[in-house]
C-alpha cells in the first residue's frame, strides 16, 4: 500500500511542479535533481541555542536563510527525547534535523527530502556539525527502511506547496507510522490551510491519534499529534 501511496505521490509531484518556486533561482525546490547551479555559501543560524554554521544552495528550500516557519517550529516544539526514531519530513538543508541531533544525541535521527541536493546538504551540515546521529535519506528510499516503520518522534515543515493531495497522501504514509505514545509536530502557515489541515487530520487519522493547535506565532500554527494506542 505504502508503496502504490509512493507512486501516486511522484505523479502527482510532476503535476505540481510549476506550482512553487524557489524563491531565489525561480526553480522549485521539490525537484529531485535541481537544474540550477550549485553555489554553495554558509549561512550562521541558532537552532534552539546552539549556534551553527551550515551550507545553502539554490535549488533547495528556504537557499538563503532559517525559514520563518521553520524557527516558529523550533521556538515552539517541546523538548525532544533523549533517545528514540526521530523523523523531519522534507529537511531541505537540515535545520529541523540538526536542532534534533543537538538536543538529543543518543537518538537516531533520520533527514528526508526528494530533493537530492537537499540530502546531500543536510549531510555535509550534519558532519560539519559533528553529528554522527543524522541518517539523510531521498523519501522514496525511506520508505524501504525498516528503522523507519516505528517512529517515535516527527518534526516538519512540511511541503505545503506542492499542492493539497500530495501533501495529505505524504502525512498519511508518515504519520501512521508513529508508535504509541509517539508525537509529530507540523508547522503549517495559517493563510496556507493550517486551521483546515487539523480537522482533515483528525478525521483521517482516526480515533488511535490526537490532533490539536499546539503553538500559534507570526502567522503559523504547531500541529501537535499525538498516537493514543
Amino acid at each position: 500500500m505504502i508503496k502504490n501511496q509512493n507512486k501516486n505521490q511522484n505523479q502527482n509531484n510532476n503535476q505540481n511542479n510549476t506550482k512553487t518556486v524557489n524563491s531565489k533561482s525561480g526553480e522549485q525546490y521539490f525537484y529531485a535533481s535541481p537544474s540550477s547551479k550549485d553555489e554553495r555559501h554558509t549561512l550562521h543560524v541558532n537552532l534552539r541555542g546552539h549556534d551553527v554554521n551550515v551550507q545553502v544552495s539554490n535549488g533547495v528550500f528556504s537557499s538563503s536563510r532559517l525559514d520563518l516557519g521553520t524557527s516558529v517550529l523550533l521556538k515552539h516544539a517541546p523538548k525532544p527525547p533523549e533517545n528514540g526514531v526521530f523523523l523531519d519530513i522534507g529537511c531541505g538543508w537540515g535545520p529541523i534535523a540538526l536542532s534534533l541531533g543537538l538536543e538529543s544525541k543518543n537518538a537516531e535521527i533520520f533527514a528526508i527530502d526528494v530533493n537530492e541536493r537537499a540530502i546531500e546538504l543536510s549531510e555535509v551540515n550534519a558532519k560539519n556539525a559533528g553529528l554522527k546521529n543524522i541518517h539523510t535519506e531521498i523519501a522514496q528510499n525511506a520508505l524501504e527502511n525498516e528503522k523507519l516503520e516505528h517512529i517515535d518522534l516527527i518534526w516538519s515543515n512540511p511541503p505545503i506547496r506542492v499542492g493539497k493531495e500530495v501533501l495529505h497522501e505524504i502525512l498519511l504514509t508518515w504519520i501512521p507510522r508513529l508508535n504509541v505514545k509517539g508525537k509529530a509536530y507540523l508547522v503549517v502557515q495559517k493563510n496556507l490551510g493550517a486551521d483546515s489541515l487539523i480537522p482533515w487530520l483528525t478525521k483521517n487519522l482516526g480515533d488511535n491519534f490526537n490532533v490539536m493547535k499546539f503553538a500559534s506565532s507570526k502567522g503559523y500554527r504547531v500541529i501537535e499529534i499525538v498516537r493514543n494506542n
